[in-house]
């Protein structure tokens, strides 16, 4: 189950890296990982940094997939950005946070992507 779970969140991350370029993100990282803990992608919009989770699921029949960005994940999503920060010297820009969420259907091969920009703040 592990593995399935492995293979769908990185479909789900390659889905969402080619959404936010569509959408004229510029990709900085992918998967940046630390002691604290990981950020699926990091990108830049605007004058902006945007570090983003990823959610996939197929279907929504346990509830839309930025539910499951709770209060703790994104404290560890806040901490592990910090140390990006710190270790790349980006002090001089704005950051957010947003959630990309990708729901896969058995039914079609286009899978339904929102983006929800400024998700949550710390």
């Amino acid at each position: 189950m592990q593995s399935f779970n492995n293979d769908i969140g990185s479909m789900g991350e390659d889905i969402a890296e080619n959404y936010l370029k569509q959408m004229g993100y510029t990709i900085l990282q992918r998967n940046f990982r630390c002691k604290v803990g990981e950020i699926d992608i990091i990108g830049r919009d605007g004058n902006y940094i945007c570090f983003i989770e990823v959610k996939t699921r197929y279907g929504s029949l346990f509830g839309n997939p930025c539910e499951s960005v709770t209060y703790s994940k994104q404290r560890k999503i806040y901490k592990t950005a910090e140390i990006y920060i710190m270790k790349k010297k980006l002090f001089k820009f704005n950051f957010r946070f947003d959630v990309i969420e990708v729901i896969l259907t058995n039914y079609t091969n286009t899978p339904s992507i929102k983006l929800i920009k400024d998700a949550f703040q710390i």
